[in-house]
Order: C-alpha cells, then sequence, then structure tokens
C-alpha cells in the first residue's frame, strides 16, 4: 500500500470536501492542489469527480429529515411532489449540455485565462447580488419554488460547466438573482446537487473504466471518506453562516484566487490544462 498516495488522496478528499458546497469552485482548487501534490494524471481526474460522491453524502446527511420527510410524504402531499419534481427539472440542463458540450469545454476553456476570468468575474457577479435591495426577494423557502424557477436556476447552474465558475456559486447567486432568499437558494442548491455529483461520479468511472482497477480502491475511498468528512463540517459551517452573514468575503476571495490562477500560470508553477 502506497501511504504517500494515500496522503495525497486524503489532502484532495480535504480540498474537495472545503469547497464544492462554497461559492469558490471545488475544481478550481482541486486543479492547483492535483499540480501542486504532483496528482493530476488521467487517473487522478477521474478520482476527483468520484469523489464528488462523498461530499454529497455528507449533504444527505445534514439534510436527511427533510429528505425523509419529502420521500415519505411524496405519494399524497404537493409541496413533496412539488420539490422532487423541481431538482429533477433544475438537474435535466446539466444532463444535456454535459453531454452535448462537455468534450469540447474540457477541451478548450481548461485554460488560466478563463479560469482566473471565471474566479474574478464570478466575484463581482457575488458583490453586485449582494448589493441587491430585500426587497427583491420573492421566495423564503425552497418548498415555494415553481418549476419555472427550478429550470432557470438549473440553466444557471450549466455555467458552471466553464471552470472556475463554481456549481454551488452558480446556483446560489443565481438562484438570488432571481429571487430566491440567501437560504432558499442554498438550500435548493444543495438539493440539486445530489443528482448532479452523484450522476457525474458515477458516468466518470464508468466512462474511464479502463484506466481503474481494483489496487485503486483504497485510494479512492480514502478520498471518499475525507471528502465526506471535511464537506460534513463545510455544510454545517455554511448553514449557520448564511443565517447572519452575507457572500461577500467569498467574493473577495474569488477575486484574490483569480489573480493567484494568473500568477501560477505565468510563473509556470501549474499547468492548468485538462
Amino acid at each position: 500500500m502506497d501511504l504517500v498516495l494515500l496522503a495525497k488522496a486524503a489532502l484532495m478528499g480535504v480540498v474537495e470536501g472545503l469547497t464544492e458546497f462554497l461559492p469558490i469552485s471545488s475544481t478550481g482548487h482541486l486543479i492547483l492542489a492535483g499540480s501542486l501534490l504532483g496528482f493530476d494524471d488521467a487517473k487522478a481526474k477521474v478520482f476527483d469527480i468520484a469523489i464528488q460522491t462523498g461530499a454529497i453524502f455528507a449533504v444527505i446527511l445534514v439534510y436527511w429529515q427533510k429528505i425523509r420527510a419529502t420521500l415519505v410524504a411524496l405519494p399524497r402531499e404537493r409541496s413533496a411532489q412539488r420539490l422532487v419534481l423541481n431538482v429533477l427539472i433544475g438537474f435535466l440542463p446539466a444532463v444535456v449540455l454535459g453531454l452535448l458540450l462537455g468534450k469540447a469545454i474540457k477541451a478548450h476553456l481548461f485554460i488560466p485565462v478563463v479560469v482566473a476570468s471565471t474566479f474574478i468575474v464570478g466575484g463581482f457577479i457575488i458583490l453586485w447580488a449582494e448589493k441587491r435591495p430585500a426587497a427583491a426577494t420573492r421566495i423564503h423557502e425552497v418548498d415555494d419554488m415553481t418549476p419555472l424557477d427550478a429550470l432557470k436556476v438549473g440553466l444557471v447552474q450549466c455555467l458552471a460547466m466553464v471552470p472556475g465558475t463554481s456549481r454551488s456559486g452558480a446556483t446560489i447567486i443565481g438562484g438570488m438573482l432571481l429571487g430566491l432568499s440567501r437560504k432558499a437558494a442554498t438550500d435548493f442548491s444543495f438539493f440539486l446537487a445530489m443528482p448532479t455529483l452523484i450522476g457525474a461520479g458515477v458516468y466518470s468511472l464508468y466512462k474511464e473504466r479502463a484506466l481503474l482497477s481494483v489496487a485503486d480502491i483504497p485510494m479512492f475511498a480514502t478520498g471518499l471518506v475525507f471528502s465526506f468528512i471535511s464537506a460534513w463540517l463545510c455544510v454545517r459551517w455554511l448553514l449557520r453562516y448564511i443565517s447572519t452573514h452575507s457572500f461577500v468575503p467569498f467574493a473577495y476571495y474569488r477575486i484574490v484566487f483569480g489573480i493567484v490562477v494568473l500568477l501560477t500560470a505565468w510563473m509556470g508553477w501549474v499547468q492548468w490544462a485538462e
């Protein structure tokens, strides 16, 4: 057993768990961490996607009471049926566009200027969204969303196909710009992440199965466990944080990190490419 490889897998799992649900782009951070650790070959890229499943299990645990109540009420309550329908509607655009454009995006957009630009532009969008008046909020709870609201957020989620955008950032901030409260946008972002990230992980493992072997199980298991633990801590913290704080600090972090991406690429420290 390669202990160094397991240590790298654990560190990558922590990076994934801490960044997946914050509006700061887990993909960008995983690219940077993988390059610094020398963990950036073809198998590592499959690993990066697969360990998202560990982070999703953390969300399922945090939201288990809501999930369980929804499933129990699904046969008879309209609110439960609407929530499940909204998640499916929000998930659909990512499936369609991912299958159509995924290869082209990976081939052409995983370059320093794109990653840095989306970090920086995303930071300014967050600052703008947080300055909007409270009166613009029309949906305060995720159960109040309509299918049209879900479709709009699902379309916004597709922007996260561009590296550096952040799936959670696109859905949370996009939801806020569409009239959702910070809490409703965050809750729906987490619910939408469940089919999106699990689907991406399963699809990636299936598509790249020729690269993998039984010997890779300890590495993937380590990444999943550490992703789960760090994501569970992060999600619990984030839900408390948004009750009294804005996303402004994350905006400034994105702007600074965008500059870091440009600097590391210019200096040749990080190979920002797929």
